[in-house]
Parts: C-alpha cells; structure tokens; sequence
C-alpha cells in the first residue's frame, strides 16, 4: 500500500509520525509542522483512501491502516519513530502501540476513539450515504462537531481549508474507513501498552466525547492526560499553541 506523505526537518533528527483525521490529509497538520520540524524528522501521511494515497475498494479494517503505517516505516527506512495521531489517526496510534511497541518511541493521542464499534450502525450508516451521496452529504455535519460556532466564526478560512479537505476525500476511502471504525474496540490490550503516552481530549468534542478518552489515562500505564477547555474536536486548529507545546514536550 502506497501511503503518500511529506517529510521536512533534519534528516539525522528523530522520526516523528503525523497520523490525520478521518476526512483529511496530511496538510491539516499545518498549525504543528514548522515547530515539529525544527526539532524532528516528521513524516505526515495521508491514510489509505485519504488525500493522494492509494485508495483500494473497501472495507478497511483497523489492521490494514496499522500495517499501512508499518510499511511507511520500512519504506522511509526508519526504524523507530514516535507517533502523533488526531483522531482515526488517534485510533490507529492506539493499534499501533499494542501490535508494533518496539517501532515506536512515544505516542500523542489526540481525541482518540477507542471504541466506536460500540455504535458500529452510525458508521455502517455513515459508509453508506458517502457511497450514496459522496462527502459533501457528510460535511457540514462534522465542520460542526469539529468546531465550536465562536471559533468558526472568527477563523473562516481555517474551516474552509478543512471544508475542502473533506470534499476531496474519496468517497471509497472515506466510506472504508467508517467501516474500519464500525468494527474497532481497541479496549482488550489498552493496560499492554508499554510506550510513554499523551492522551489529549477536548471538553465540548462532539465526535469523540471526553468520558470516553478519559478512562484511558487510567488504563495505560503512566498515561498523561489534558483536556482542554473550550475545545471541539479539531484540536490541532483551535489551539495550536497549546497543542505544539505539549507535543513539544512530550516529544523531547
């Protein structure tokens, strides 16, 4: 699988992973890549059926978008890297960490889900109307859970950018990977996790509510936990500044 993807910073600095939302690519990581790349090798990718990665017929399931990851590894010729992930990248850290733990330094979870197998129709349903109607069925509904109205409002061009990222997500891929996400339950081997992680969950997020992420600061042994305050979902926009920090330190 031929996973696209952009490197900048040093090539002798540490690999860091930049894993996207469901619906967007590797350019969404805008707000965090300079600050990264000053002090890291990063490789944001698009996933499977995102952006200009392959996209083959679905379903996807939770192991193809791992292995996908593990295979980006082999070809960038990297053997160890740490992993940042909003989201289905989130949950795609979450595999990773428990499947592949000696490729991996340090996992920074943001707003992941752990779980959404638990309401596995609404992504059944939700695979369907994008292979029916394409993503623009879908996206004004997620530009509102991803971002508070205040913020929406007063960073137009912002949500815009994100706008265009969903409508030019294939709707194979997009629908693939709703159903990757029908299937997951990441909770059997969360206490396995040996890697030091950063969960971060925000406190209006609509998409991937905080009581679910919560719980896993308690699960992973030494997890650290943040919750941001007046926050939807997309994190990384909303507060770049205080997500490259804790990046930043918790990458270092």
């Amino acid at each position: 699988m031929r996973l696209n993807h952009q490197t900048t910073g040093p090539d002798d600095a540490p690999v860091v992973l930049l894993a996207s939302s469901l619906g967007t690519d590797h350019t969404m990581w805008a707000p965090q890549a300079d600050a990264l790349s000053r002090t890291h090798k990063v490789i944001a990718f698009d996933h499977r059926g995102h952006g200009a990665s392959d996209a083959p017929p679905g379903p996807y399931t939770i192991d193809d978008l791992g292995n996908d990851v593990l295979e980006l590894l082999d070809a960038t010729q990297t053997e160890q890297a740490s992993y940042v992930g909003i989201s289905l990248g989130g949950a795609v850290g979450l595999w990773l960490a428990q499947n592949a733990p000696d490729r991996f330094h340090r996992f920074a979870l943001l707003c992941p889900p752990v779980n959404p197998a638990a309401n596995a129709q609404t992504w059944i349903d939700r695979a369907a109307q994008v292979r029916k109607d394409g993503t623009q069925a879908i996206t004004e509904a997620t530009l509102g859970r991803w971002f508070l109205p205040e913020y929406a409002e007063a960073h137009a061009d912002e949500v815009e950018t994100i706008r265009g990222q969903l409508l030019n997500t294939s709707d194979e891929g997009y629908a693939a990977c709703c159903e990757a996400l029908s299937t997951l339950d990441l909770t059997p081997k969360l206490a396995d996790i040996t890697a030091p992680t950063l969960i971060v969950t925000a406190e209006q997020d609509a998409s991937v509510p905080p009581e679910t992420v919560i719980p896993l600061a308690s699960t992973i042994p030494g997890a650290h936990l943040e919750i941001l305050e007046n926050a939807a979902h997309l994190v990384t926009y909303s507060h770049p500044e205080r997500i490259n920090s804790l990046l930043l330190t918790h990458l270092t």
